[in-house]
């Protein structure tokens, strides 16, 4: 399946039915006195966020969407019925924007959630509605309600655990690979990973979800290569794991690089913890490994990081740098379940004191 993670659709609700005007005529009924019906409410668009969807591909063949109009009022006081809702299903982590991209209008992070993205219309009133002892004989029904419409933006931002990071041939998707069941390109050129790649990682009897980022480049914050397209899916990352080349001349200077794009991009990028590993060990001496680590440890020496040395096609190394990768996660975890207990708790009754 291709993985779309940026589609532009437009979106209509439904408009109202309009209100009809009739009197009611019978024979023997001298004065049946109006019954025109009222119109139906049309139909809403509404957005729903479900589990087992992992792009937007499906609005990329489809780009229109329209609710259900209401049908008109009719004579004998018949309410016209409600317009057919329509109910468009996205992935975990879409945003939801304006045309313009400059406000969120709404941000998807679980399973379930749903919203009316454009309410449908009110149908009219018929004239059985405006009847009264001042006027017996009302000769006029409201139009229904227009839809409303409106032009919006889908992104989706991978929501994973944890997150690979790199310059391209890094080892990466052979890391997700040795790591989880996901079956990622694996290739000795650059640029192998075109797209997200998810993987469920298990570590300990717990399991995280890892994501497999397509490698960066100098100026990929400014959209240089695949760029800010897929810096976005770091942003949901509660921790990153920096793969560094172990077999290239300057690891430090790789590391560097990729740890300045993601302070340029922003959006808190640089302050979310971070797990270095020097990859690819096994082609290396012990003289290389020590005198490479210690590179990449001069230029996290502020941070402190302990640098792991790995190997993804051997295992060397693996297992301890998932136990490290899986505490930042653990402890996300414990926050947000304390957070939805607060926010789920039941609120005392006035008056009441502990």
């Amino acid at each position: 399946m291709k993985f779309l993670d940026y589609a532009k659709i437009y979106v209509k609700s439904g408009s109202g039915g309009a209100g009809c005007v009739s009197f009611r005529r019978e024979k023997f009924i001298e004065f049946g006195g109006p019954d025109g019906g009222d119109g139906g409410r049309g139909g809403d668009v509404v957005i729903e966020c479900v589990q087992n969807l992992n792009t937007l591909l499906d609005y990329r063949y489809q780009q229109h969407f329209k609710a259900g109009t209401g049908v008109h009022g009719m004579g004998k006081d018949r309410h016209g019925g409600a317009g057919k809702d329509i109910v468009l299903k996205v992935p975990m982590g879409t945003q939801i924007l304006d045309e313009d991209e400059q406000e969120i209008l709404y941000d998807f992070t679980k399973a379930g959630e749903r919203i009316v993205l454009a309410k449908g219309g009110n149908g009219g009133f018929g004239n059985a509605h405006f009847k009264g002892p001042g006027n017996q004989a009302p000769r006029h029904a409201n139009p229904g309600q227009p839809g409303i419409e409106m032009t919006v933006i889908l992104r989706l931002k991978l929501i994973a655990d944890a997150g690979l990071i790199g310059l391209p041939n890094a080892g990466k998707s052979t890391f997700l690979a040795a790591t989880s069941r996901a079956r990622p390109k694996i290739a000795d050129y650059p640029f192998t990973t075109l797209k997200p790649q998810l993987g469920v990682v298990a570590v300990d009897g717990e399991e995280f979800v890892l994501a497999d980022l397509p490698g960066l480049i100098e100026g990929a914050s400014e959209g240089i290569g695949l760029g800010a397209q897929f810096l976005a899916h770091v942003e949901r990352c509660n921790v990153l794991i920096h793969l560094v080349d172990g077999t290239q001349d300057d690891p430090q200077a790789a590391y560097r690089m990729i740890r300045r794009e993601l302070r340029y991009y922003g959006e808190g990028l640089i302050e979310k913890p971070e797990i270095i590993a020097l990859n690819k060990c096994d082609s290396l001496s012990p003289d290389e490994i020590e005198a490479k680590a210690a590179a990449i440890a001069r230029s996290a020496r502020k941070s402190r990081k302990a640098i792991h040395v790995i190997s993804g096609q051997t295992g060397q190394g693996v297992t301890d740098l998932l136990r490290a990768a899986i505490g930042p996660v653990r402890d996300r975890r414990a926050e947000e379940a304390f957070e939805n207990r607060t926010e789920h708790a039941p609120t005392p009754p006035e008056g009441w004191r502990p």
